[in-house]
This record gives structure tokens, sequence and C-alpha cells, in this order.
């Protein structure tokens, strides 16, 4: 990273733009070997306006879980026909904004919520494109506050009552069945976990079969991971190898379309939060590099204790020290890392946390009266 951020007020968060387009560009060559997939950018990964036209003009569609998202993407151009709206809790409000804008589809959760997408599509005298989301019980190797399709998950409906949902959904006048969607989680990273997915929807699909039952659509999520050791090694995730496995191991029917929902995988490595050191404070076993950038800026760290590199891009020291890397909130979690390896460090040096464009910004708060973080792209410095 060649930037002289110094006369920039910190913390804020660097977007590589180039990155960015080359990250969408190998999405867009891989899908273009399958016409029947289709992929939908996680807005919730983030929401960024500066970044979301890059991403329109690459032609992916939207997965959305409110209303909030979803009227950020129709500002953003995305069109409304690619737009699908998940989500375990949704309200009449951001129900009616959907079908008011006629998007894709919904990705229902329940029964309850499938009853009251059917009222309201009624009164507003239209149909619902849906897709019921069914927890396949599949377990990937990620952590375990981002696993999302287990049995005893908040997310979806069980496989035990698949069945008399989807046979619940074609008795309801204002409801159109389209399909099924799945989702295991994220952060994933080895394509055994996408395979056992596969293989759990075909299972699925030839239950259906036996019963007379067939899908137009058939949704697997995201969940792709990314390389937060070695960001610059790995700036853009193995696309070929995750698309691939999808084709190998899901045996679709004719006329059916695959849908993916990528965030992480799209974003993550093209996002960089710069944060200025303020203080080297030497304890008595440890030495601390107190930066002012807090967990309100990127809390995934102390949400998660997801590891971020961490690098000084400031100085010219040929020395190294260990640093524990931890921000300004009245928080005893808001630490970045321990035991940083980092050449020398002094006041006003500059970090960069790596690997943040995905579940940062988009996650800042204002607590402690902090003010959120600004952003900037390498067209902007």
């Amino acid at each position: 990273m060649n930037k002289d951020f110094r006369d920039i007020e910190t913390p804020f968060y660097y977007y590589d733009t180039v990155l960015l387009q080359a990250t969408l560009d190998a999405i867009c060559k891989e899908i273009k070997l399958y016409p029947n997939f289709h992929v939908h950018y996680a807005l919730k990964a983030n929401a960024n306006p500066k970044i979301l036209p890059i991403i329109q003009r690459a032609g992916l569609g939207v997965d959305c879980v409110s209303g909030g998202e979803i009227q950020t993407a129709i500002d953003a151009h995305f069109p409304t026909n690619s737009i699908v709206y998940a989500g375990v809790g949704k309200t009449d409000k951001e129900i009616i904004l959907g079908l008011r804008n006629r998007i894709f589809c919904f990705n229902v959760e329940s029964i309850p919520e499938l009853e009251v997408i059917n009222e309201l599509a009624a009164k507003e005298n239209t149909i619902a494109n849906v897709c019921l989301r069914i927890n396949p019980d599949v377990e990937p190797h990620t952590h375990m506050n981002i696993i999302t399709g287990m049995a005893e998950n908040k997310f979806g409906i069980a496989m035990s009552d698949m069945e008399k949902v989807i046979l619940l959904a074609s008795t309801l006048p204002h409801i159109h069945f389209k399909g099924l969607h799945f989702h295991i989680g994220s952060q994933i990273t080895q394509m055994g976990d996408f395979r056992a997915l596969c293989e759990r929807i075909n299972r699925v699909q030839e239950w259906l079969e036996a019963r007379g039952i067939q899908v137009e659509v058939i949704n697997v999520g995201g969940g792709l991971g990314i390389d937060y050791q070695n960001p610059q090694v790995n700036a853009i995730p193995d696309f070929k190898e995750y698309f691939q496995t999808y084709a190998q191991y899901l045996m679709l029917r004719p006329n059916q379309s695959v849908h993916f929902e990528l965030g992480r995988s799209i974003v993550a490595q093209c996002g960089t939060l710069i944060t200025r050191v303020l203080y080297i404070k030497k304890g008595t076993y440890k030495q601390f590099a107190i930066v002012d950038a807090g967990m309100t800026d990127l809390i995934r760290p102390a949400l998660y204790h997801a590891f971020h590199r961490i690098e000084n891009i400031s100085s010219s020291a040929q020395t190294y020290e260990l640093y524990d890397v931890v921000g300004p909130i009245c928080e005893s979690s808001d630490i970045f890392d321990y035991d940083v390896q980092l050449p020398t460090t002094e006041r006003g040096d500059m970090l960069a946390i790596r690997s943040a464009g995905a579940y940062g910004e988009t996650m800042a708060s204002t607590y402690n009266g902090r003010a959120l973080p600004k952003s900037y792209t390498d067209k902007e410095i």
C-alpha cells in the first residue's frame, strides 16, 4: 500500500476499487460458464455508496435483509427484479416495500411469515414470489457465531416441516412458490462444506420429486470465505473452484436456476481500516499500541475474536517489536490483536488493518459518542 495517509483525519476506511473491479471480473468470468447461475451481492457486507455503483455495473443482483437495504439497492439503481429479501423478522412495512417494487423473491423463514406475506400481497392485489429457507442441518467449518444452517439455528424452516410448508404455499392465492433457499454459514473456505450442501439438496430434490413437487429456483446462499492471514497473496478468492463445486455436485433439473448470495468474498479484501497510533504504553510484561480506531469502527475482533492482519505503513524502522494493538473505547474487549509484530512503532505512525471491507464500516456505531468513520477510495486519494 503505497499511499501517504498522514494528512488525512483518522480513522477512516480506504477502498481499493481496482481490486474490487478485478474481483467482480473474476466472478463474471466464471459464471459466464454457467448460464443458469446468478449472483446476488449480500448488501449487509458493505453498503458504502462509493462502491455500490461498481457492483451494480458488474450486473450482480442484491441480497437484502431489511427494508432499508431494499431501499439502498433501489437508490443504487439495482434492478428490483434482481433483489432477494431474507431475514427472520420482516416487518409489514418492509414486506409491502418489497411487494410494491416487485422484487425477485422473498426468502421465507416460517409459516407465520408466509401467511403474513400472503395477507399483505392480497391487500396490494399482487402475487409474492417466495423461496422457502430450509435448514439443511449441515455444519460448516467456521466460527460458531456465523453458522446458520444447523437444525437448531433461528434461521429457516426445519426439514421435517418442509413438505407441510410447501403444500401450504401452494394453497395460498397470493403466493407463488418459486423454490428453496439454503445458507449454511459464513467465512467457509473448505469446498467440502459446499459439496455436503449440494448432496443434501440433491436428496431433498429427490424426496420432493417423489411427491410430485418441482421447483424453479435453488438458492444456495453464500458463505465463501477469504484469506485473512495473507490478504496480499490471496486478494481474490478462488471463485473458479467455488462455482465448479456447485456445477459438479449439484444435480439440477432442466430449467432450474441457481442463485448465490456472496458478500464477504466480493468486498472484504478491497477495504482497509486506516488508524493512527496515539500512544505507546509500556506495561509490566507487554507494550500497547493505542490507536484512534476502536471497536466502534471495526467490531469483528471484539465480536468474533476475528483476525485481521495489521501493518505499520509509515515506519521505516529496521527493528521489530511486539504490541497489543488496542483502541480507545471504554471496553476491555476493544482489542484488535495481541502480540502483533510490527516495526518499532511510535506515536503518529499509521497502521493498516487489512481485509476490513466486509462487516467493518457497515457495523460501525457511535458508542462513546464517537463519529462514524469516513471513507475514501483510491480514486480520491
